[in-house]
């Protein structure tokens, strides 16, 4: 049994018609050759996997910052929020998280709190591990204050072959740190602004487990 959960996670809603998609598509392709047919099996098992939507335990700490995905640090730097959040143009430290394919796709909150602001703009699709995804590409942007005040910002990014961002909160909702808040489907990458001063604990390459990973504390300062 404990052998069968760590392969078998449970799928989140959003994926079920993609699944049953891949299924049928499967079917048909068995009628026309089965090599195509195993092929198909191979593809709606990704998709299936994909989709997937394990528990997570969160650490416990108001002032942690947290991972909001699964996948990759591939940037590290100084960078303006975007602006339709309509927030300072101070430049703040952004974590970027890219998540390929393979990797689990549930959006998780990095702190708790009230979610101030949420914003959708349209854009183009590059790679998500590039630089210019951050101002170029699809995005929707969260802003979620803290009980001490403190903004968070954390900006889910369309890529090369994601083309649909699903966002699961609207403003005035409030969010615990680690839970579920969106996702995006088929490959992409998630920012987070860290507030003005702040270090992060993390570094480019690292491994990042959403809502698990601590990629900052907020009570630990930059070294001047």
């Amino acid at each position: 049994m404990n052998m069968l959960s760590t392969f078998v996670k449970p799928m989140h809603p959003e994926g079920r018609k993609f699944v049953a998609i891949f299924a049928a598509i499967t079917l048909v392709l068995f009628l026309i050759w089965d090599v195509l047919g195993w092929v198909g099996v191979g593809l709606t098992i990704w998709c299936y996997y994909f989709f997937r939507d394990p528990e997570r335990v969160s650490p416990q700490g108001d002032s942690l910052v947290l991972s909001p995905a699964d996948g990759i640090v591939s940037l590290i730097e100084p960078a303006v929020p975007p602006s339709e959040l309509g927030l300072s143009d101070t430049p703040l430290t952004r974590v970027s998280v890219f998540m390929s394919v393979f990797n689990c796709h549930i959006n998780r909150a990095p702190v708790s709190g009230e979610i101030t602001a949420v914003s959708y703009r349209p854009g183009k699709f590059f790679n998500a591990s590039l630089d210019k995804a951050s101002s170029d590409n699809e995005r929707n942007s969260l802003v979620i204050r803290k009980d001490d005040g403190q903004d968070i910002v954390v900006v889910q990014i369309a890529g090369l072959v994601a083309r649909r961002i699903v966002c699961f909160v609207k403003p005035s909702d409030r969010v615990v740190s680690g839970e579920r808040f969106g996702l995006i489907r088929f490959g992409s990458r998630l920012d987070v602004y860290l507030p003005q001063g702040v270090a992060p604990r993390v570094s480019v390459g690292q491994t990042m487990i959403a809502g698990e990973t601590v990629l900052a504390d907020l009570t630990q300062q930059k070294q001047a």
